[in-house]
């Protein structure tokens, strides 16, 4: 048998249970993976809550690493002992074992460990998606960095740093501000209640050319206004809520702005930009450009406080759920 978190209705963290479920076979093209470490993060949230829809009952969780225990036919280019890391659907990985479709396994490099491994996929990929993608970001640019002091934002910070750019990052606390700073921001606002102006003052009126935003409805508005003409809006996370409907006339009033709402599921469809994406990761990690701060960690028995912590905005960097 295999435990896994599980739950069987929407709602807080009290739906998630510590279950006994059946040990998977791997299927063809498939691996059976035992977990070292599961990542935490706020997708999870949004899977338990009912926001993001999935069939019940569910085991939460889009990030692990671990070994290679079993696998189905036809995977050539793993072996069982390798050491491997995800991230990305389908959920499932609250659980001390799982398969997975092999073609989303990568290998993780002997100089990173498997907690580190767990906490660097999903935040790790999606800010590589999103500086060197979605917005590819050159050096001398200022940029806006929302939510910096938490796991993607520090990513975010110091790979923008290490690529030559300038970061304003937006912080909720003095001690999320010194984080961020200590992790390549130049500039931190706290709240967002002035930040249009205080970004004209930090950029003597230019503004930015791009807004890199998890927070959603709350600051949607707010960050449209930090933009440069021809700017771009990267909404990619929902911490406060969904972005309501927007009238596209607003894009043509404040500057012929462009706004885009990215998934790493697409991002990391085809398995040849899984990999360059993960090269990259591994890569920065490994030369010491950017750091994976595990801040927190849990039993993943005890994955519902986790989420109580994330939900309360009482976690810093990145967190790890060890089986």
């Amino acid at each position: 048998m295999t435990k896994a978190i599980r739950i069987h209705a929407n709602g807080g963290p009290e739906v998630m249970h510590w279950e006994d479920v059946p040990t998977p076979e791997p299927g063809p093209g498939e691996a059976l993976v035992h977990h070292e470490a599961v990542g935490l993060n706020y997708i999870d949230v949004y899977f338990r809550t009912g926001l993001y829809k999935s069939q019940l009952p569910a085991t939460l969780g889009m990030e692990g690493s671990g070994t290679i225990v079993a696998l189905g036919a036809g995977v050539t280019d793993l072996e069982v002992g390798d050491r491997v890391a995800y991230a990305g659907g389908p959920i499932g990985a609250y659980a001390t074992e799982r398969v997975i479709a092999a073609d989303r396994l990568v290998k993780l490099p002997d100089s990173i460990d498997f907690n580190t491994g767990a906490a660097m996929m999903l935040q790790g990929l999606t800010a590589q998606y999103l500086l060197r993608r979605t917005f590819p970001v050159q050096a001398g640019q200022t940029i806006l960095v929302h939510a910096a002091a938490g796991g993607v934002g520090l990513i975010l910070c110091q790979w923008a740093k290490h690529l030559g750019a300038s970061v304003i990052g937006v912080v909720s606390t003095e001690a999320k501000a010194d984080l961020a700073r200590a992790h390549g921001a130049d500039h931190v606002v706290i709240g967002h209640a002035t930040l249009p102006a205080e970004v004209k003052r930090i950029t003597g009126g230019a503004m930015v050319p791009v807004v890199y935003d998890s927070v959603g409805k709350d600051t949607f508005l707010t960050s449209l206004d930090c933009l440069a003409p021809l700017g771009m809006m990267v909404t990619f996370g929902n911490a406060s809520g969904p972005v309501p409907p927007v009238d596209l006339g607003l894009l043509t009033a404040k500057g012929s702005l462009f706004v885009t709402r990215p998934t790493l599921a697409t991002y990391t469809a085809k398995r040849a930009d899984l990999v360059r994406g993960a090269n990259e990761l591994f890569d920065v990690v490994s030369s010491g450009a950017v750091a994976i701060r595990v801040n927190q960690t849990f039993p993943l028995s005890e994955a519902a406080a986790a989420h109580r912590a994330l939900e309360a905005r009482q976690t810093t960097g990145s967190t790890v759920l060890v089986p």
